[in-house]
C-alpha cells in the first residue's frame, strides 16, 4: 500500500508529458492502456503472418513464399499471436479492471508494473528482429522442438532471448496481480465476494508463476546443447529429444488455460449483465477455475501420445485430459443457466459473450476427440488439431477481448460506441472465423498434415475456402479498430448506467451480486 502512495504522491508533485508520462507512469490505467494497444499491434503482426501462410495455402504448389519463410510464418504467428497479442491483451484487462472491481486505488507495485510493460516493445523487437538476420528466424514450429532448433542460426538464440524476457514481463505481472488482490481489497470484500474476472485473474497468475520458469529452464537447456556442449537433447551425446517435449509442455498445457481463464471471467461479467440475472453458481465456478488450473497440470503428455510411451502413461493421460471436461462443462453449464430465463439484450459484447460459450464448446469437443489415445494416432499433427486450438484460443480468447473490450470501453473512455458497427464487427468476424477454420476440420479428418506449404490436389477445395475465410476475417478487423478509435475519440455520452439502466441493474454489477441489488425483483419493462 506504501508503494503505491508513494507513486501516487510522486504524480502530484510532477506530471510528465507526452512521451515521458507513458515511458514514467505507474497508474494502472494508462499501463493497462499501453498494454491493450500493444496488444492490438501485435494482433494485426500476427495476423498479416497468418495472411502469408493462408496465401501459400489458396492453391497446391509454392507460389508466394518459399518452404522455410512458411515455417518462419507457422513459427512467428504463433509466437505472437500467444505472448504478444492474447497474454499482453489480458494483462491489459487486469490492469484497469481489478483495482476498479477490489476497491484498490492502484496496482499494488506500480513500479513493477511499469517495468513488466516495458519489458515486452524490446523482446517483440528482438523476436521480429529474427526475420532480419542471417539464417532468418525460428523454423521449427512455435514449441521449438529439439533437434529442429537446436540445428538453426542465430535466429533462435534470439529467439530464446525474447522468450526469457516475455517470461519476466508474466512473472512479474502475475506477482503483481496476487499481491493486489491479496493485499488491497475493500474491507467488507472477502475472497468468495470477489468478481470472477478477479477470480479467474487470481488462479492464472499463480499458473503464470508456476510454469514461466519452466519454459526458461526448456529453452536455456537447448541454448546450452547449441553453444555448450551440452547433449539433453542429442541422442548423440546420451540426450533424448523426447525430453524436450516433456518440458516444453509441462509449460505449454497450463498456458492453454492462462489464455482462457481470464476469457472465462470476462464471460462470466458480460451474461449476468445482459441477462439480467445474478450469476448462476457463483461458488460453483471459483472451484471450477480452480479444478481447470489443478487438473491442466496433470495432461501434459496429451501432446505426445505418439511419442511411443507406455500403455499406462497413455491411459492415464486419456482420462485425466477428459476429467478437465467436467469443470469446463460445469462452467458451460451456468452462463447457459444464468441465461436461462433471463430478460436477456443482445448488444455487442453479449453477442460475442454467447458466440464464446457456443463456439468454444466446439473446441472443447474436438479436444476430447483429440484425447482419445488411439484416435489421437490419426489426428496427430494434421489441420484437425489447427481447427480445434482456433476454436479454443480465437473464438475462445480473442472474441471474449474483444467483446469485453465493447463492454468496458463506455466506462473507460465516457464514450459510447457505434452499437451498429459494433454488432456489424461481430457478425463479421463470427461468420468469417468459421468460414477459416471449421473445414480445416475435414482437411485434417482426411489426412492434410499441418506446417506444409504444399498439398495434394484432393484438399484443394477446403483449403479455398479456408483461405478466403482467413482474408475476411483479417480485413473485418480493420473495422474493431475503426470503432475503438472513433469511440475513444468521441461519441454519444455514457449514461452513469450504460447497460439498460432502466432495469434497475447497474451495468458494473460484480458477478457475485451485492446482497442488497436482488432484495426486490428488478421490473423488467
Amino acid at each position: 500500500m506504501a508503494t503505491a502512495d508513494i507513486a501516487h504522491h510522486d504524480d502530484h508533485d510532477h506530471h510528465p508529458y507526452g512521451f515521458m508520462r507513458w515511458v514514467t507512469t505507474t497508474n494502472h490505467k494508462d499501463i493497462g492502456t499501453m498494454y491493450l494497444i500493444f496488444s492490438l499491434v501485435m494482433f494485426f503482426v500476427g495476423g498479416a503472418m497468418a495472411m502469408m501462410i493462408r496465401a501459400e495455402l489458396f492453391q497446391p504448389g509454392l507460389q508466394v513464399i518459399d518452404p522455410q519463410t512458411f515455417n518462419m510464418m507457422t513459427t512467428m504467428h504463433a509466437l505472437i499471436m500467444i505472448f504478444g497479442a492474447v497474454m499482453p491483451g489480458f494483462v491489459g484487462f487486469a490492469n484497469w479492471q481489478i483495482p476498479l472491481m477490489i476497491g484498490a486505488p492502484d496496482m499494488a507495485l506500480p513500479r513493477l508494473n511499469n517495468w513488466s510493460f516495458w519489458i515486452l516493445p524490446f523482446a517483440f523487437t528482438m523476436l521480429l528482429g529474427t526475420l532480419l538476420v542471417e539464417g532468418g528466424g525460428p523454423a521449427g514450429g512455435w514449441t521449438l522442438y529439439a533437434p529442429l532448433s537446436i540445428q538453426g542460426g542465430m535466429g533462435v538464440d534470439m529467439t530464446i532471448l525474447a522468450i526469457h524476457m516475455m517470461g519476466i514481463s508474466s512473472v512479474l505481472g502475475a506477482i503483481n496481480v496476487i499481491v493486489t488482490i491479496f493485499n488491497m481489497r475493500a474491507p467488507s470484500m472477502t475472497l468468495m465476494k470477489m468478481p470472477l474476472f478477479v477470480w479467474t485473474w487470481l488462479i492464472t497468475a499463480f499458473l503464470l508463476i508456476a510454469v514461466m520458469p519452466v519454459l526458461a529452464g526448456a529453452v536455456t537447456m537447448l541454448l546450452t546443447d547449441r553453444h555448450f556442449g551440452t547433449a539433453f537433447f542429442d541422442p548423440a551425446g546420451g540426450g533424448d529429444p523426447v525430453l524436450f517435449q516433456h518440458v516444453f509442455w509441462f509449460f505449454g498445457h497450463p498456458e492453454v488455460y492462462i489464455l482462457i481463464l481470464p476469457a472465462f471471467g470476462v464471460i462470466s461479467e458480460i451474461i449476468p449483465t445482459f441477462a439480467r440475472k445474478p450469476l448462476f453458481g457463483y461458488d460453483s465456478m471459483v472451484f471450477a477455475t480452480a479444478g481447470i488450473a489443478f487438473l491442466s497440470f496433470i495432461v501434459w503428455a496429451h501432446h505426445m501420445f505418439t511419442v511411443g510411451m507406455p500403455l499406462t502413461g497413455e491411459l492415464f493421460f486419456m482420462y485425466s485430459t477428459m476429467l478437465i471436461a467436467v469443470p469446463t462443462g460445469v462452467k458451460v453449464f451456468n452462463w447457459i443457466s444464468t441465461m436461462w430465463r433471463g430478460s436477456m439484450t443482445f448488444e455487442t459484447p453479449m453477442l460475442f459473450a454467447v458466440a464464446v460459450v457456443f463456439l468454444f464448446t466446439i473446441g472443447g469437443l474436438s479436444g476430447l476427440m483429440l484425447a482419445i489415445t488411439p484416435a489421437d494416432f490419426q489426428y496427430h499433427d494434421t489441420y484437425f488439431v489447427v481447427a480445434h486450438f482456433h476454436y479454443v484460443l480465437f473464438s475462445g480468447s480473442i472474441m471474449a477481448m474483444m467483446g469485453a473490450v465493447y463492454y468496458w470501453l463506455p466506462k473507460w473512455t465516457g464514450h459510447m460506441y457505434n452499437e451498429k458497427l459494433g454488432q456489424l464487427h461481430f457478425w463479421l468476424t463470427a461468420i468469417f472465423f468459421n468460414i477459416t477454420f471449421f473445414p480445416q476440420h475435414f482437411l485434417g479428418l482426411a489426412g492434410m498434415p499441418r506446417r506444409i506449404p504444399d498439398y495434394a490436389l484432393q484438399f484443394t477445395e477446403f483449403n479455398v475456402v479456408s483461405s478466403i475465410g482467413a482474408f475476411g476475417l483479417g480485413i473485418a478487423q480493420l473495422l474493431f479498430v475503426y470503432i475503438v478509435v472513433q469511440t475513444i475519440r468521441g461519441g454519444q455520452k455514457a449514461s452513469d448506467e450504460v447497460w439498460e439502466g432502466s432495469h434497475g441493474l447497474e451495468w458494473t454489477l460484480p458477478s457475485p451480486p451485492p446482497y442488497h441489488t436482488f432484495a426486490t425483483p428488478p421490473q423488467v419493462r
